[in-house]
């Protein structure tokens, strides 16, 4: 019978998985320089690898994301340490606020290929929960926004000023509830695109000194 899996053992074989997979010679990467084609490489590697153990549901990046179990809610990222970034959906200018709605599991590496191996060394990996997805600069602003006693006028000039996505009734919605309930700090950095771009530098950088970023580095 298969276990139940839960965030902490989650975050646990994350590690775990990282450890095994760099002893490994990945030769159907050789030569391989597309990240996406890299990321779906290692996603599906993992979660073949939990399935082993657990009983979970396993979703895909088109239908939505990877963990989609309640207790879960995990989408799995895998980035170059090059350039640490990735895209995701774009649903509604309140996520970059509020939050993207599900936890992030993030897999830094950094490939090295000869003429007979590929090896991925994984530098970083990171968890972070949900309610720590949105953008840093913008949640850190309009906090102090609202300790500053900022008015619903000042937040939709700040969200103009921002560019955010959408028009004059979704920013007054927005204003309202960073009013009536203050943004968690986020620690991504969210670009506007047709998709979201993540930007993940800032929290590999934390070093577990923040409440729901769990943090994990290999040294080089």
């Amino acid at each position: 019978m298969k276990l139940i899996l839960d965030i902490p053992t989650l975050i646990r074989e994350a590690r775990e998985f990282c450890e095994i997979e760099a002893k490994k010679n990945h030769v159907g990467l050789i030569g391989v320089t597309d990240g996406k084609a890299v990321g779906t490489y290692v996603e599906h590697r993992f979660q073949s690898y939990l399935e082993e153990k657990y009983d979970l549901s396993i979703g895909s990046s088109a239908k939505g994301i990877d963990l989609p179990d309640p207790k879960i809610n995990t989408d799995i990222k895998v980035t170059s340490i090059r350039q640490p970034q990735s895209s995701c959906p774009y649903k509604s200018a309140r996520q970059k606020i509020f939050g993207l709605g599900y936890n992030l599991l993030v897999f830094v590496y950094d490939k090295q290929d000869t003429a007979d191996s590929s090896t991925l060394n994984f530098i970083n990996c990171t968890f972070i929960y949900a309610d720590r997805t949105a953008d840093f600069t913008i949640t850190k602003r309009l906090r102090e926004m609202i300790k500053d006693e900022a008015n619903k006028e000042d937040v939709i000039a700040y969200l103009q000023d921002r560019n955010m996505p959408g028009d004059e009734i979704v920013y007054n919605d927005i204003a309202d509830e960073v009013l009536s309930k203050t943004p968690e700090q986020g620690y991504l950095t969210i670009s506007n695109a047709l998709q979201w771009r993540l930007q993940y530098g800032r929290v590999i950088g934390l070093k577990n000194g923040v409440a729901g970023v769990v943090n994990h580095d290999w040294e080089l």
